[in-house]
């Protein structure tokens, strides 16, 4: 589980709660936050425009359960599918690119098991490319209609908050003639802003970038992936192949990497 996803939404409804009962009213505080009809209206009306702008009912479910993603690590590591990418270019260059069928079957990423499978095929090396960059794109594009559900969501929260509020405001207007309805009216009003105001800023927008951030991660692995494929097919020597993969890394993770190469050098001059 990536803890920092629980903590960071455990973290900001801690503060809300802290935030409300913090005053003179201390618990009884916590009524004053809930009104069922500015519930219906901002998250059924949110969650309804939603499922309108979804292709299908399963596209929308599927949307709604992505939010589970940011819950998961990513099993991704760059230096040990970089070493993976190593090994079987030594492979090809002891015994031949026919010798990599053998050597795909303990691979588990299914990227990188079609590119090598490709290659083994002797699929042309430009046609290679576009297969792989092709689904490639359609990774992202996947992805990227999933993080644009997030982000429209952001955009819905506030706005059928203002309605909650508007519809609020309507009301008290109606009932000015009674000066102790006011004050009620008027705290339900801001009730819908302040639900569409989380909706937004607790789940919607955290959630959306951290589906962007992994998005990133995935992609940059698979071009390392499709990087190490090519030069591969292409004959090109495996140190090279290695010093050209690691520019996808940042410093910090280059260094890690030699560190990990050198200890089982040094444990087997010893």
């Amino acid at each position: 589980m990536d803890i920092t996803t629980l903590i960071g939404i455990v973290g900001c409804a801690g503060a809300v709660f802290y935030g409300i009962v913090s005053g003179d009213q201390g618990m009884s505080a916590i009524g004053n936050f809930w009104d069922m009809p500015s519930f219906l209206i901002v998250i059924v009306g949110c969650l309804m425009c939603m499922m309108t702008m979804s292709d299908s009912i399963g596209g929308f479910v599927n949307s709604l359960k992505s939010f589970l993603l940011t819950m998961k690590v990513a099993e991704s590591n760059e230096a040990e599918t970089i070493h993976k990418i190593i090994d079987l270019a030594n492979v090809a260059r002891k015994e031949g690119l026919l010798q990599l069928e053998e050597a795909a079957g303990d691979i588990d990423d299914d990227f990188l098991k079609k590119g090598i499978m490709l290659i083994v095929d002797g699929t042309d090396q430009e046609l290679v490319s576009s297969i792989l960059e092709t689904e490639l794109d359609c990774i992202e594009q996947r992805h990227n209609k999933v993080i644009g559900f997030w982000d429209s969501l952001a955009g819905m929260g506030p706005a059928w908050g203002m309605i909650g509020t508007l519809i609020g405001l309507i009301n008290m207007l109606k009932l000015l003639d009674d000066p102790s309805s006011i004050g009620p009216n008027m705290a339900v009003a801001l009730i819908t802003t302040l639900y569409g105001s989380l909706i937004a800023n607790w789940i919607s927008i955290p959630v959306a970038t951290k589906l962007r951030a992994k998005n990133r991660k995935e992609i940059m692995m698979k071009e390392v992936v499709c990087e190490g494929i090519l030069s591969i097919q292409a004959g090109e020597n495996p140190r090279v192949i290695e010093e050209k993969l690691k520019s996808f890394l940042a410093p910090s993770e280059r260094n890690t990497m030699a560190e990990g190469d050198a200890k089982p050098e040094q444990g087997g001059d010893a």
